[in-house]
């Protein structure tokens, strides 16, 4: 009888995020997939729980999955985490759940932490729609990616490292507009959280002046670009 593929999401800052569902399917759980199984052994141990931790991530992905797959279909049931947040949402997860899918394996997805969606709301830009970019490609496919994401009606989603913060607050400038209202959220539930709101301009100006940590969430109000009338075509 096929075993089960379970995939949980985990606090994005504070433990106490963490849902009593999560921890009950995890420690009923055969075999837990981690995308760093030491970040993930604090979580384990913060709630003692005792099950064997697996690394599955974006360099062994492909190369496990098959086996994985396997594993579940001799009856073992797998839970899915990653180092933070709902596995899938830019974190390693969607080749497992597309193979499992593939091969007839219950796959059941708990609901849970994310951080763009606390993001999003905290904007006070609207929420009604939004596209999700997730980050955005380093080197090829980056600005035609960005000239797309300046005709984009709806709310804008991305992630960003604090590293390259200021470069793509500059980069959304000059391609969206400085004048598009946006908001940089940083730190997500944990104890330094923080919600900067004001022009893309503005936000730049105000972030390339200082030193900046922990994980971004950048939320973009959308176009207000529309196809020209036929009076304006004349």
């Amino acid at each position: 009888m096929s075993g089960q593929l379970f995939v949980v999401p985990t606090p994005v800052g504070n433990l106490e995020d963490m849902t009593l569902r999560a921890v009950r399917v995890l420690k009923e759980a055969d075999v837990v997939l981690a995308e760093d199984t030491r970040t993930s052994g604090v979580l384990m141990k913060h709630f003692q729980i005792d099950k064997p931790l697996k690394a599955y991530h974006q360099h062994n992905e492909h190369k496990i999955t098959e086996e994985l797959v396997n594993l579940i279909q001799q009856g073992r049931n797998v839970a899915l985490i990653s180092d933070a947040g709902t596995p899938g949402i830019s974190d390693p997860g969607f080749f497992l759940i597309r193979a499992a899918v593939a091969a007839g394996i219950s796959v059941t997805t708990l609901p849970g932490a994310t951080a763009f969606v606390p993001a999003l709301v905290s904007s006070a830009l609207p929420c009604t729609a939004f596209t999700f970019i997730g980050f955005l490609p380093q080197k090829k496919g980056r600005q035609t990616r960005l000239k797309a994401l300046a005709l984009e009606p709806h709310t804008l989603i991305l992630y960003e490292s604090p590293y390259r913060l200021v470069k793509l607050l500059q980069e959304l400038s000059e391609y969206l507009g400085s004048h598009r209202k946006a908001a940089v959220c940083r730190e997500i539930s944990k104890l330094h959280e923080e919600i900067a709101r004001g022009t893309l301009h503005e936000l730049h100006t105000t972030f390339a002046a200082r030193t900046v940590k922990g994980e971004i969430v950048v939320v973009v109000e959308g176009s207000v670009y529309s196809e020209p009338t036929n009076d304006e075509q004349d």
